[in-house]
């Protein structure tokens, strides 16, 4: 089982990779793995708000699992993120993630209607209790509608201790303030394509949840800055700040752009699932503009 204590660095949450006849595409999911597990990150995470995963159907998502357990290396922490709309999906999609070998899940609220913080804390409760593995909250009101207070949090951990870790989708200042109200209670990692990497690491973020578009850098940063290199880690941030701010303008524009460029650097196609959000000419080429200054995979 996964010791929270040791959790940290670079995890790569995979986006949905769809073939012409916007079906998974069996050939890029893998593919996509292998750059992550090359560039070296700490762990690997599926079917979160990258993978858009309310567009899969519960097969879908039980075949994601399947194949991240079949194609990462056994020595990468492996997450999945539970979506579902009621305590039994949940649990339901917990019960696979434990069968393809997850050592950690992230629970995200339930997308129907909006709710006080007592609804959502004891449906937490509920599902974190099914399960014997750590559990993570995904805490992103700006993208999901409605999340915990730290005083939420600190609740939820007293009924359900197997709840240690926070995904955060928020700015540093706000991070910073949660990891000190709850004196390290809690592992935090941080998100929003990797914005004010550098800061949230100093803030005491044991690392980021990231997509793959930049995932390379993404490590490299991170390790610069656990060895005692922060010059190199400011410079690569400083690098790719304007391709994370150019994707990073709401989670479509990340699934549009942000995919455009993992995938252009990556020497794959790209075929979006409707409904989604079209490129532009102007925004395609400005991908393409960033894929030639930031270099292809190998």
């Amino acid at each position: 089982m996964l010791n929270v204590d040791h959790l940290h660095g670079i995890h790569a949450i995979l986006y949905a990779l769809f073939d012409e006849n916007e079906n998974l595409d069996r050939r890029a999911m893998r593919r996509q793995v292998e750059i992550c597990m090359k560039a070296g990150v700490h762990g690997l995470a599926a079917l979160g708000l990258a993978t858009e995963v309310s567009k899969l159907s519960e097969t879908e998502r039980f075949t994601i699992m399947d194949w991240l357990a079949e194609d990462r290396s056994s020595f990468i922490p492996m997450c999945f993120t539970i979506f579902g709309s009621s305590v039994a999906e949940q649990t339901r999609q917990i019960r696979q993630a434990e069968k393809a070998g997850a050592d950690w899940v992230i629970l995200q609220p339930p997308i129907v209607g909006s709710y006080g913080a007592r609804e959502y804390i004891d449906f937490f409760i509920r599902v974190a209790n099914a399960t014997h593995l750590p559990v993570g909250i995904q805490n992103a009101p700006a993208f999901l509608g409605r999340s915990l207070t730290i005083t939420d949090m600190i609740e939820l951990n007293k009924h359900a201790p197997n709840v240690k870790i926070i995904k955060g989708e928020g700015p540093v200042v706000d991070i910073a303030n949660l990891i000190a109200a709850t004196e390290n209670k809690f592992a935090v990692l941080n998100g929003r394509a990797g914005l004010e990497f550098t800061d949230n690491l100093k803030a005491g973020c044991r690392g980021l949840i990231l997509a793959p578009d930049l995932i390379d850098y993404s490590v490299k940063i991170y390790e610069a800055y656990r060895n005692g290199r922060s010059e190199e880690a400011d410079a690569l941030y400083q690098k790719i700040l304007p391709a994370i701010v150019f994707t990073m303008q709401g989670v479509e524009n990340l699934i549009c752009y942000g995919k455009r460029l993992f995938a252009y650097r990556a020497g794959l196609p790209v075929f979006d699932r409707a409904p989604a959000m079209r490129p532009t000419a102007t925004g395609d080429a400005m991908v393409r503009n960033y894929v030639a200054d930031l270099g292809a995979y190998d």
